[in-house]
């Protein structure tokens, strides 16, 4: 396999000075190939700042706001780097080699992904996404927007995130549907990347497209007959994540809103094979590794 080149991008609205901590961290990583700002329609001055304090850095403004997994889709298009490296806006490398060590787990064709270590750091210290060791390359079933790498070839070819879900629930998706062409994502090894939720997120916002995507999910990818089982099971479980009254209600009308999407959107499901080893990947610990899959990943993506 050729050396992969990594393309760093961040979409960002409205949030100049979290940004400007992140691209500090992004500007100090040995090895990337172009760094990538894409701008939805921030009015707080965010791409002048980029422009002013980091020359280095192509940025695209927009005047309207599109939602980030339009803005992903287009910053893979103009990605120049044979792999996408995506962090959010308030997240920030903790050493210059964490895109590096990423590259190097790029080591086999069917790693479509890989799933970069990260800790929340306003929550606890646990590391998310970390491989059990250097060993082998274990694989989980889908990885989390603010820290992941991809194939830029694979993502395209798959035709990027769905936007028609506009928010949260796209990583799930892109998964199932990756894995249904056996590429999969792999357990990262390098160095975490730290996540500073925002103040200025939408939760409010999240409660809604939350729900109403994790239905969507089901109906697009869950095959008969497992199907009759995951949409049920998919509904109590994002209407009893909390008992407020307010934001109950808005999670119900997300479901609602999922439920009512069935007539517009088209059901394409992925294999019995596929959908059973993609509950594996996400449920079995240890994790499963890629050697000890290969047959079953043949199978799958013929």
């Amino acid at each position: 396999m050729p050396s992969p080149t990594a393309s760093v991008v961040i979409t960002t609205k409205d949030r100049k000075d979290d940004l400007r901590v992140c691209l500090q961290s992004v500007a100090a990583q040995a090895g990337i190939a172009e760094i990538l700002v894409i701008d939805d329609g921030s009015t707080d001055g965010t791409p002048a700042m980029v422009n002013a304090e980091f020359p280095r850095v192509r940025v695209v403004r927009h005047d309207t706001s599109k939602g980030y997994i339009t803005r992903r889709n287009e910053a893979a298009r103009l990605a120049t780097g044979s792999v996408i490296v995506s962090l959010d806006d308030d997240a920030v490398f903790t050493s210059a080699t964490t895109v590096r060590q990423t590259l190097e787990e790029f080591d086999a064709e069917n790693i479509g992904a890989v799933a970069i270590p990260y800790i929340n750091v306003n929550c606890d210290s646990r590391v998310h996404q970390l491989a059990p060791d250097r060993e082998a390359a274990y694989l989980t079933g889908m990885f989390i927007g603010t820290a992941y790498a991809v194939r830029r070839d694979v993502f395209l070819g798959l035709g990027g995130y769905r936007e028609a879900l506009f928010h949260q629930g796209e990583e799930a998706d892109f998964c199932i549907r990756m894995l249904a062409t056996g590429f999969v994502v792999r357990l990262g090894s390098a160095d975490p990347i730290h996540h500073f939720e925002s103040p200025k997120r939408d939760f409010r916002r999240m409660d809604y497209y939350g729900p109403r995507n994790a239905v969507l999910f089901v109906w697009q990818n869950v095959p008969f007959p497992f199907v009759l089982i995951h949409l049920p099971a998919t509904v109590a479980r994002v209407l009893t994540m909390t008992l407020r009254p307010a934001r109950l209600v808005t999670r119900t009308a997300g479901v609602i809103e999922g439920l009512r999407q069935f007539i517009h959107l088209e059901r394409r499901p992925v294999s019995a094979g596929t959908y059973r080893l993609m509950r594996r990947l996400r449920t079995q610990s240890p994790p499963l590794t890629l050697s000890a899959l290969a047959d079953q990943l043949r199978v799958v993506g013929t």
